[in-house]
This record gives structure tokens, C-alpha cells and sequence, in this order.
């Protein structure tokens, strides 16, 4: 089917009390599995590609491809820039097909952040496009800066964003100790924000039993990517280990870690779904 925006899952994800899940594709191996653990799973999806790609020329090329994907998954399926460093790259983004886009400015300033937000939303709403921001600094390790309750409502009204990245204690990578999540701040968030899509950024390593809360306080999009990536890198690793030296066509040595990443991505599919 032809692509959805995240307007088309995430408002009706969020009055069902479920989220969706937003796995970073970085291949063609991560992006199959991704539509793959969709069908299974009967489940809309969001594919999204790094910003880092966006600057050494990967994310058109593979940019193509998840469209292809898309088109023939029977599930909707969104494509997200995620965490775009500026606005060139959120103008590409576009121009190449994606059909949801993220402007991270958490690290600057809050008027530098408002402005920057609002005129990425505009690109985005002239595209036919959604837009994410993000209020709070999800970072690595402990340098997160938590989202005000006060600013994320002015932020969101200011900005006109589709979806708002909170900050709540979660880090992005491996966490080095057990994070511990302020779910009473998420819960004034959602309270304060009921017809907004929160979205939640550091999933990898969050106890689900948080995230689920978080999800019953508006949390409706989860990002994942440093689990997802590394099941996909540990099975690669496996399957050379199995082979001892010896050759396998690429082609079929792929299938087995896209599998097991299937099956990884499925049950965070239901999880996120409370199912």
C-alpha cells in the first residue's frame, strides 16, 4: 500500500492507549525485517533512517528502497528522518520521498529550538508531510536534560509539530545502569497534551514494564534502534562463526539474522500494542 504519514497511525495509536514502533533501517537486511515483523505482527510501522545518512548519501539511495518495501507491505508504513541535524537535510528528505521528518534542535537553545521546529513543521505541512520535535535532551549516557511540563505545551503549541520527543530519563545506546523513568512527568505531559503523539526516544534497554506505563501516560511512538541493530550484527556474527571459514552466498547467509530480527521486532510490535 502506499505510504502513510504518522497523522494516519499515530492519533488513532494514541486514543487506543498502544504505540507504535520506530526501527531504524540501515540496509536492505534491517528494512525487510522491519516489513517482515509488520505483516507478521498485522501492524503499521515506522521506518527510519539516521540522520547520519543523510550526510554521506545513503539515506536517497535507501530512501528508494523502503518506498519500494512499503508499497508492496500490506501494513501502513510510514518513513521518518530521524533526528535531522538542519534543515537541508529535511528538505532532501523530502524531495526524496520520505513522508515524515524530524528536526532535533533539543540541543540548542529554547527560542533557537522554537524556530527551528516551526520552520521544518512548515516544510514538512507544504510537503504533505508530518513533522517531529523535540523538547528535552535524550542523550548518551547521563547527560539527558528532562522535559519541563510548561515548556513542552508552549513548545508544541508554537511549533505546530505532528509529534513531540519528551525527555523522561531515557538515553539513547546501552544504558550503563538500569534507567529509572519520571512516568509522573510523562503523565502531566500527557495529560496537559491528550490529542498529541509523544514520542519516545532511547528505547533500547528500557525495562518494558516502564515503557508500557509510559505508553498509558501518551507515549504512542517508540524509537529502537541500538537493540534492533545489534540483534541484527550479533547474528551476522553468529552465522560467520557457524560458517568457520568456509563460503555461503550473501543472499542466503542474510536470511538468518533477518529472521531472528524478525522475531525481535515482533515482540516489541506487541509490547508497544500492550498485546
Amino acid at each position: 500500500m502506499p505510504l502513510v504519514t504518522m497523522n494516519e497511525i499515530l492519533p488513532a495509536a494514541r486514543r487506543a492507549g498502544k504505540a507504535i514502533g520506530a526501527f531504524n533501517a540501515a540496509n536492505y537486511e534491517t528494512a525487510v525485517a522491519i516489513i517482515q515483523a509488520a505483516e507478521a505482527e498485522k501492524s503499521p510501522v515506522i521506518l527510519q533512517v539516521y540522520s547520519r545518512m543523510f550526510g554521506n548519501g545513503k539515506a536517497e539511495a535507501l530512501g528508494g528502497l523502503l518506498i519500494r518495501l512499503a508499497q508492496k507491505c500490506s501494513q501502513p508504513v510510514a518513513l521518518h528522518l530521524d533526528h535531522g541535524e538542519n534543515l537541508e537535510q529535511v528538505r532532501n528528505a523530502l524531495d526524496w520521498g520520505y513522508n515524515s521528518i524530524m528536526l532535533d534542535g533539543s540541543r540548542l537553545p529554547y527560542a533557537d529550538n522554537v524556530v527551528a521546529t516551526a520552520a521544518a513543521v512548515r516544510l514538512a505541512h507544504a510537503a504533505g508531510a508530518t513533522a517531529e520535535g523535540e523538547i528535552g535532551h535524550v542523550a548518551m549516557g547521563d547527560a539527558t536534560a528532562l522535559t519541563e511540563v510548561e515548556a513542552a505545551c508552549q513548545f508544541a503549541a508554537e511549533t505546530g509539530v505532528d509529534a513531540l520527543a519528551i525527555s523522561i530519563g531515557t538515553a539513547h545506546g546501552y544504558y550503563q545502569t538500569e534507567p529509572k523513568l519520571d512516568l509522573e512527568r510523562c503523565r502531566q505531559i500527557g495529560e496537559r497534551l491528550p490529542d498529541l503523539p509523544l514520542v519516545l526516544h532511547g528505547g533500547t534497554g528500557t525495562p518494558m514494564a516502564d515503557v508500557q506505563k509510559a505508553i498509558a501516560c501518551g507515549i504512542t511512538k517508540i524509537n529502537v534502534a541500538t537493540e534492533f541493530q545489534h540483534c541484527f550484527l550479533k547474528n551476522v556474527q553468529a552465522g560467520l562463526d557457524a560458517l568457520d571459514g568456509k563460503f555461503s552466498p550473501i543472499d542466503k547467509f542474510m536470511d538468518a539474522p533477518i529472521a531472528a530480527c524478525v522475531e525481535h521486532l515482533r515482540g516489541l510490535i506487541r509490547a508497544f500494542a500492550l498485546r
